[in-house]
């Protein structure tokens, strides 16, 4: 499945990137995320698949396109022959805030795997800690902060004051933040884009040691899907604070409310792919680049079975008669 779709996932998510950087700085963040939605539809419908959307949008009623349950493929259309079957989950615009203002880091991301391999979380809110390979099995969900902290930093050989934390900027962090500044180790408050943050921290070099708070249950799964391919850890619990969010679960099949997922819970799959497309510039990729003959994206593709990490710069040409390729 790997060798099969990895790039045709890569010219997905290019396409829906370029779509909805169109619309950057334009200050409608339903336009953006609407704009990525049609383009990433569009291509995956001509890729050789037999997939269903596990993660996307929302219920068929609240999302005309990459509802959860949707099929999508080549399979849709073509029923003369046997496609491979896959999982889909998809966040066709991360950061629409980010876009729609033209502020860095907004993405645009697809987790594939093989049947049942990835999570089928409700949108709900999900407790997450994210650390790097270096630090795998170091941190606990309930335990203290600084004791967390302290175990990072024995596990990369450094002093707690040398770590570096990501926050989502929200008004249920404030003890978190509080908690962290404390031990004396800095944070890097962010207003979107926790996924993004998830990956920078497994990716060495990167200056962020740690991901902390709460954030989108269905991001806590890509983000895993990411953390397979690159080694590191993600640990999680739902918050179901409601009835409704209860109901939500047992429609959903999980029973225990409480239980804490590590990686391999939230996208067990054997055959995963990553996918992501800059939009606008950030610290992970650069956005997307409009130029008089053509556009120019950077990506990143992860496998897992065959352990790659690539990072794709493409130039997409405009047809005409004189086009040049610029090489910077």
């Amino acid at each position: 499945m790997e060798t099969e779709l990895s790039l045709e996932f890569l010219r997905v998510v290019e396409r829906a990137a370029i779509a909805s950087a169109r619309t950057m700085g334009l200050g409608d963040r339903h336009g953006s995320d609407q704009a990525a939605v049609q383009a990433m539809r569009s291509e995956m419908d001509s890729v050789g698949m037999d997939a269903t959307i596990v993660i996307g949008e929302g219920e068929r009623d609240e999302a005309p396109m990459l509802f959860i349950g949707e099929k999508v493929g080549a399979a849709v259309r073509d029923k003369t022959r046997k496609y491979p079957q896959v999982d889909i989950a998809v966040d066709p615009l991360e950061g629409t805030n980010l876009c729609a203002t033209g502020e860095p880091n907004a993405i645009v991301v697809l987790a594939a795997s093989d049947h049942g391999g990835l999570l089928h979380a409700p949108d709900l809110y999900m407790e997450k800690i994210i650390v790097g390979p270096a630090c795998k099995g170091a941190v606990e969900l309930d335990a203290p902060v600084a004791h967390n902290l302290r175990a990072i930093a024995k596990r990369l050989d450094r002093e707690v004051e040398d770590l570096v934390v990501i926050v989502l900027e929200r008004p249920r962090h404030e003890k978190l933040i509080q908690d962290i500044r404390k031990t004396g180790a800095r944070i890097r408050l962010i207003t979107d884009g926790d996924l993004s943050a998830g990956i920078t921290a497994a990716v060495s070099n990167m200056g962020v040691h740690a991901v902390m708070g709460t954030g989108g249950a269905p991001e806590g799964v890509l983000t895993a899907a990411a953390l397979r391919c690159l080694n590191g850890q993600i640990i999680g619990r739902l918050v179901a604070s409601k009835p409704e969010h209860h109901e939500r679960l047992a429609q959903m099949g999980i029973k225990d409310a409480k239980r804490i997922y590590d990686t391999q819970d939230l996208a067990p799959g054997k055959n995963i792919i990553f996918a992501c497309t800059g939009v606008t510039g950030g610290n992970l990729l650069r956005g997307v680049r409009f130029f008089g003959d053509g556009t120019r994206t950077q990506s990143l593709i992860m496998t897992l079975d065959h352990r790659q990490v690539r990072f794709i710069d493409s130039v997409h040409l405009e047809k005409g008669a004189d086009v040049k390729v610029r090489f910077y």
